[in-house]
Order: C-alpha cells, then structure tokens, then sequence
C-alpha cells in the first residue's frame, strides 16, 4: 500500500470527525490517549505533547494454501496475507497522525482479532498515541513518516535521555506448516526420552526467517539496531501444524555522540499487588 499522508482513504465519517475534532481542540491542549499516567508524565517530560488517539484497521481475508502433510514448508500465501493486512493497517495509523500534523506515534499495540461471521476473516488493528516535539525538532522517519514504537513511555523517556530516538516499528513473520509424525516415527519414541528434529528443526527454521525479515526492515530503515523485540506464536485457527511466528520490534538511530545512561533510584511501590 502506498503511502499518502493526505489520505483519508477507508476511513469512516465519525473516524473524520474524530480527526477534526481533534485537530480544533488541539488549541486548548485537549487530547485523547492510552498512555497510563506515567507514561503520560514521561511522554511529556521527553518534551513531546500527546495530540490524540490514532487507529489504523484492515479486515483481511486470509486466502487459502495446500500443505504437504509430511513436509515442513512455509506457507507463502498466508505469510504474505497476514503480513499485508498489518502493513495495511500501520499505514492508515500512520495516515491519522499525519492528519493531526505527528512527529510520531508512541505506544503503538498489533492486534488480530476473530469473528464468529467470517471463520477465514480476521481483523488487524494498530493502535497509539500521536504525539508531536514541544520545541518543534523534527523526530519523524527517515522516509518521512512519523515515527512509530511499540515501547512504553518510560522506555521511550529512557531512550531519548540517552542519546538515542525511534525510527519506526519493524516486524517480520513467517507462517509455517509443521510436518506431521508417521506412524512408524511414533513407535520408535513412544515410552523414551528423545529429541523430536523434525519438529524442532521446523519450528526453528521459521522463527529465524521471521527474524531475519525483521532484522531486514530495520536495515532498510537505516537503524543503528531493534530494541524490545518480541517473538509471538499463534496459529490463528489454521490447525495443531500450521503457526505464524511474528517478529516485532522498535528501530533506533543515535541523535548524540556521548550516550549517558541515567543512574536506576530505588523505588519502592505504594501498589496493593
């Protein structure tokens, strides 16, 4: 999908409304965020002021792909599905928060989620906070996108204190069909303790195409390195041998030479947990 931060393509009258809404009460401070309190606080004190809540979504229809029953394989048709639909709905988070004149958007939450009214229907949802620099320094992507993370604020406030800002969200997947044991294999394990290499072997191969799918956007995005990276495994209802591994993780670029880490202080929590 091709970038437009013009765009208001797909989205629906009161999302508009929303925008506008909060591009009017922009004047009065007024925001919209799912920022916790102390993200909120820290977010702020990084010098960025929250503009509003910024959503992207795509229901995708996830096609349909022929497996070997025997074979470890990737299924390229679902790895590319899923991959697309949440490209398409980072694209239109992204899309709001150039409405609302972002730098970037912090805290940003992928989500799939499943519908009784469509079994090969799923809905990807990306969600955050855009927020825009105080002093007006230009914190947006090299490509010129706003910049997106996943961190929370207080790692987005530690990150910036030292020395170093997101570039973007880079996520990579792979969906794979593990083969299925035959009978003969299941015999000769059956009451011993023993590797399974055909498994293992599968489950590593696709983790590490997801990675290494990850670790190629962050190249691409001109990041020095990808902090926070999470490794998610779901099968999304395709079935025990068939699972997506997601990859997903925040790109980073140094803004300064010196990198000073700002000392741990001892908390002590007023929490009942």
């Amino acid at each position: 999908m091709s970038y437009d931060p013009t765009s208001l393509e797909g989205v629906p009258t009161h999302g508009r409304e929303r925008l506008q809404r909060a591009r009017s009460a922009e004047d009065r401070g007024f925001f919209t965020s799912d920022l916790t309190v102390n993200e909120f606080l820290l977010v702020k004190q990084a010098g960025f002021d929250p503009l509003g809540l910024v959503v992207g979504t795509s229901i995708y229809h996830i096609g349909y792909q022929q497996s070997n029953w025997s074979q470890n394989q990737e299924m390229e048709v679902l790895t590319q599905a899923m991959y697309h639909a949440r490209e398409l709905a980072m694209t239109r988070m992204e899309e709001e928060a150039d409405q609302l004149g972002a730098d970037g958007i912090v805290g940003v939450r992928l989500e799939v989620g499943r519908y009784e009214w469509g079994a090969n229907l799923a809905e990807f949802i990306a969600i955050g906070t855009a927020v825009k620099h105080r002093g007006g320094e230009l914190h947006r992507a090299p490509n010129g996108r706003p910049f997106s993370s996943d961190l929370s604020g207080q790692d987005f406030w530690t990150l910036l204190s030292a020395g170093y800002r997101p570039v973007g969200m880079v996520m990579g997947n792979c969906v794979y069909h593990v083969a299925h044991q035959g009978l003969r294999g299941w015999f000769k394990q059956v009451g011993q303790n023993q590797e399974m290499p055909n498994f293992t072997q599968a489950l590593y191969d696709a983790r590490e195409l997801a990675m290494e799918r990850m670790q190629a956007e962050g190249e691409q995005a001109q990041a020095e390195g990808i902090v926070g990276v999470q490794l998610h495994e779901r099968s999304h209802g395709w079935g025990s041998h068939v699972i997506e591994f997601f990859a997903v993780g925040t790109a980073i670029v140094p803004v300064r030479a010196d990198h000073e880490i700002p000392q741990p202080s001892m908390v002590v929590t007023l929490n009942d947990q």
